[in-house]
This record gives C-alpha cells, structure tokens and sequence, in this order.
C-alpha cells in the first residue's frame, strides 16, 4: 500500500511538472532537432561545394597549360561567385591573374590579385600584393607600386618585398636607393635560396657590391 502511494505521489509529481514545463522541453526538443539536422546539412552540403571547387581548380589547371586565357578567366568567375568562401577561390585568381598578365590583359589581372587582397588569408593577401606590385611596375605606376609593398606582409616574404622595391627604384633610377633594397633582400636571403643568384646579378649591374658570406664554421 505504502509503495502503490509512493508510485502515485510520484505520478502526480510528473504529472505537475510536465504541467508546468512540458511545452517547452517539448519545443527545446525540436529547436536540438532542427539545429542537429541543420548542421549535418551544412557539413554535408560543404563537402559538396568543396568537391565541386576542386573539380574546377582542376578544369582550370588544364586550361593553363593549354594556355586558353578565355576558359581560364571563366572558370575563375565562376569558382568566385559559387565558393568565394573557399581557399580555391584565392588559388584560382591568382592563376587567372597570371594568365591574364601573360596575355597581356593588365586590367584583369589587377582584378583578380585586388580580390585576393581583399578577400585572401594572410598568405595569399602577401602573394597577391607581391604580384600587383610586379604589374603596377610594367604600368609604370612607380609610386603606387613603392606604395604597396609599404604595407604588411608576412615575414616569409620580407626578401622578395625588398627586391621588387629595388627593382621599382632601379625603374625611377634611383640607383642608390635600389641597392640598398637589393642589399636588404640578400641579408634575409640564405645561400640555398633559389632568388639569391638574381638579386645579386641585379646589384651588381646597378654597380653594387655583393656583400662576402660567412664561411661555414
């Protein structure tokens, strides 16, 4: 008897409670629902979009080495406009920027390279600016160029920085201005770096003296 009241309080006491807060577990439950299912959708449907964006980075390597600067350009448009989000839309303009560089079509290449300036990771922001400022100097656009490579980039690319200021400044002739660029590049340059050999050749046609390496202890 004792337990059959136990049993009952028990049951008025549930009872009460899902009185009281039955609707809205109810909907906390179905809110848990919807989110878990919404996300599984997001993964799933990213997983899509990455595979697609590959597929096209890959159409758009083929169309490099064939050299069909049109199918480039479109492919570049499309990845851009349906994964602007992924690391292939970065990948992308900047291979649609030196294609379009390579034909000679400076205006589309600085559009690619500017979208990844504004839109890249850290990495790609510094490729893109080092890139831009090589165009802006075939433009002949000396100060927007020195301008550029003023701002950040990450530390890996502080040699090539200098170097293509010193090529700007060699532009304006600036001559001593451009060797010590040179000299700034070579100092963050080991021996095994594969532009050192370049730099050099460079300051040394501009009537700069290489600077003697220490010999190996």
């Amino acid at each position: 008897m004792a337990y059959d009241l136990e049993e009952q309080e028990q049951l008025a006491a549930m009872q009460a409670f899902w009185s009281k807060y039955g609707t809205m577990l109810m909907v906390l439950l179905i809110v848990a629902a919807g989110s878990y299912s919404g996300y599984t959708w997001w993964k799933r449907q990213e997983r899509v979009n990455a595979a697609e964006a590959s597929g096209l980075y890959t159409q758009m390597q083929t169309a490099v080495a064939a050299k069909d600067n049109t199918k480039v350009q479109r492919i570049a448009g499309d990845v851009r406009t349906k994964y602007a989000k992924s690391a292939y839309a970065s990948m992308t303009a900047l291979m649609a920027a030196k294609s379009a560089f390579d034909a000679s079509d400076l205006k589309a290449a600085k559009v690619h390279l500017q979208w990844v300036i504004d839109n890249g990771n850290d990495e790609y922001k510094s490729i893109a600016k080092l890139r831009l400022s090589g165009v802006l100097l075939d433009e002949k656009a000396y100060d927007e160029g020195l301008k550029l490579l003023a701002t950040s980039f990450l530390p890996q690319f502080t040699g090539a920085v200098a170097d293509r200021k010193g090529d700007i400044l060699v532009a304006q002739n600036k001559i001593v201005e451009a060797r010590t660029a040179y000299l700034a590049a070579l100092a963050t340059m080991d021996e095994q770096h594969p532009g050192r050999a370049v730099v050099m050749l460079k300051l040394e046609a501009i009537g700069g003296s290489v600077p003697e390496t220490k010999a190996a202890a």
